[in-house]
């Protein structure tokens, strides 16, 4: 299936097509690459190439071909905390995977999002772990995926065992454990990797905090909040105890993206803490 993408020349500054769509519309060089192979440039209803000069009130526009096979799709429903036309933001509950994996082939959000755009293939934004919750951002073209991946920012909430009463950051680099395909550790030939955290509220035995992340390492606030002896209640693989709670206390709480349509206008998206997280720290 194709989907169009259309743009309004503004500027009277002479350009090419191609720079107008780079420079002053953030589209991919390899999207354009690939628009370029299938045809898929137009201006004013006709074909054009890349190199040739566009002028102010041309209307140009994208033809995008979508090939991928979509997923199975399921009866499970997800909602929908946000959509517009390129992109909607699903509210993910724990115990279930964003992708296909060898394991989960037709149980994951990917799955959900087939049975709503069977003719679309999945691209998540952001990647949760199956167990935590909250705000997951799908877009429905390559062109949206590249801009959302470019300006996202998200807030996090956790509730960590032991008291913090001050915010914080950790500065660590986190690798991959040897021997393990899955777990992360802290380790000085690690990538750069960068948490911010700040509490909320404490009980005599749990804190619930806000983190806010500078880069986006996988296990990253898991890692680094065990590292610095606050491991995630729940979170077994870290040092967590779940004799409280069945999966690790975390929760993708907002997202700040912009709209898309209009380049000036930007969105917050907010979820609500979910049940189990509140019971936990004492909120319910």
């Amino acid at each position: 299936m194709n989907s169009i993408l259309t743009f309004y020349v503004k500027s009277e500054t002479p350009c090419t097509l191609e720079q107008f769509l780079r420079q002053e519309q953030g589209v991919s060089k390899r999207l354009i690459t690939k628009l370029k192979r299938t045809n898929g440039l137009f201006c004013n209803d006709k074909p054009i190439r890349s190199i040739d000069p566009i002028k102010f009130g041309d209307i140009v526009t994208l033809h995008l071909s979508d090939n991928s096979v979509a997923l199975p799709s399921i009866e499970t429903t997800v909602p929908i905390a946000f959509e517009t036309s390129q992109f909607l933001v699903y509210n993910k509950p724990p115990d279930m995977p964003v992708h296909p994996s060898r394991n989960h082939y037709t149980d994951t959000l990917g799955n959900v999002f087939s049975s709503s755009f069977p003719e679309l293939p999945f691209r998540s934004v952001n990647r949760l772990d199956k167990n935590t919750s909250g705000l997951c951002v799908v877009a429905k073209n390559a062109h949206a995926v590249h801009l959302l991946q470019k300006s996202i920012q998200k807030q996090y909430y956790a509730i960590v065992q032991g008291k913090i009463l001050k915010s914080g950051t950790v500065n660590a680099p986190i690798a991959r454990e040897q021997e393990s395909i899955i777990k992360r550790c802290v380790r000085d030939d690690g990538k750069y990797a960068v948490t911010h955290y700040t509490p909320i509220c404490n009980t005599e035995t749990h804190t619930l905090v806000k983190i806010k992340l500078e880069t986006g390492r996988t296990h990253q606030i898991r890692v680094h909040m065990s590292y610095i002896g606050y491991p995630l209640a729940g979170d077994e693989m870290y040092g967590g105890n779940c004799t409280h709670i069945s999966r690790h206390a975390l929760h993708c709480a907002r997202v700040f993206l912009p709209a898309l349509e209009n380049n000036t206008s930007w969105i917050t998206i907010s979820s609500e803490l979910p049940d189990d997280m509140k019971r936990l720290i004492n909120l319910v």
